[in-house]
């Protein structure tokens, strides 16, 4: 994907820096988002329980981050170019529709962070607060889905670090699924779906939150779809590897990964084939009012 040269956006806030941090435990991280998502359990709980296990191990290996290292230096140019091209598609499309769109902010953090929604770790993935506006993410994620979920993961780190490699577009698809978020926070459709929930029985209000995602996913593609037209981003492979990524971290595919069983009840994000689909619906058409996941039978 080429993203090198373009426009960085202003509205980054790094908070990685500083502090002594031990390294993230791959453990923890794992066990974590597994509670988290398919169990209910509070992600920082659960995460705090595994760095028991490690705390020995980690303790030797913290060390003072002061200066950004160079993937640390790459990790912000890439999400803060990615984050403005967001913003002038986003911009584009709300001004033909004579709205005016209001950016958001995106806070870079390492282990844990506290947003306007409450505390949060890393287990949990990059997440979008409609408290402040913000998106989260410790862009040790990017890492993650390379080495934990097989994300083009025959990209070597040197490689990334010297980027413009087809699987950094399925990191900007996850960066622009967030923003979809944040799209429907602004056009209200957040607020309803909250409301909705709220009246909702669990398997409702799962059944709510998977088109909600679904939305988001298919928001991404509109996305990709205009800033391809607009910048040539695309290279060959890169939509094989965002389709990969959006297969691999649908519920089913991650529940049967995590325990050997799939509980549709459950889902709240959406089948891999769902994510697959509706990502792409965005990418062919380019139209938002083609997102309509609440409309259409899924």
């Amino acid at each position: 994907m080429r993203w090198k040269g373009r426009r960085e956006s202003e509205n980054v806030e790094d908070r990685r820096g500083g502090g002594k941090v031990g390294g993230i435990s791959i453990l923890g991280l794992v066990v974590a988002f597994i509670a988290w998502k398919f169990f209910d359990v509070d992600p920082q709980q659960a995460y705090q329980a595994t760095q028991q296990i490690t705390q020995q191990a980690q303790s030797n290996t913290a060390t003072e981050l002061q200066q950004p290292t160079a993937e640390q230096q790459q990790d912000a140019a890439f999400v803060a170019t990615i984050l403005a091209d967001t913003e002038d598609i986003w911009s584009t499309i709300f001004k033909t529709n004579g709205e005016q769109y209001r950016q958001p902010k995106l806070v870079m953090f390492n282990g844990r962070v506290d947003s306007a929604c409450g505390a949060a770790v890393s287990a949990v993935g990059p997440f979008y607060c409609p408290a402040d506006q913000k998106i989260y993410i410790d862009t040790q994620f990017f890492r993650e889905m390379h080495q934990q979920l097989g994300i083009a993961a025959d990209r070597q780190p040197s490689e990334r670090i010297n980027s413009n490699q087809a699987g950094d577009f399925a990191q900007a698809y996850v960066l622009a699924h967030e923003v979809g978020h944040h799209v429907q926070n602004i056009m209200g459709i957040s607020s309803q779906v909250q409301k909705a929930r709220s009246k909702a029985n669990q398997v409702q209000s799962n059944q709510l939150s998977v088109r909600l995602e679904l939305q988001a996913d298919c928001f991404a593609g509109v996305w990709a779809h205009h800033n391809q037209n607009r910048t040539q981003f695309l290279q060959q492979g890169d939509i094989e590897v965002a389709m990969d990524a959006a297969e691999k971290i649908g519920d089913d595919y991650l529940q049967k990964r995590a325990t050997g069983q799939v509980v549709p009840d459950s889902f709240t994000h959406g089948k891999s084939a769902q994510r697959m689909q509706w990502f792409k619906t965005g990418l062919d058409t380019g139209e938002i009012t083609r997102c309509d996941t609440f409309s259409s039978a899924i």
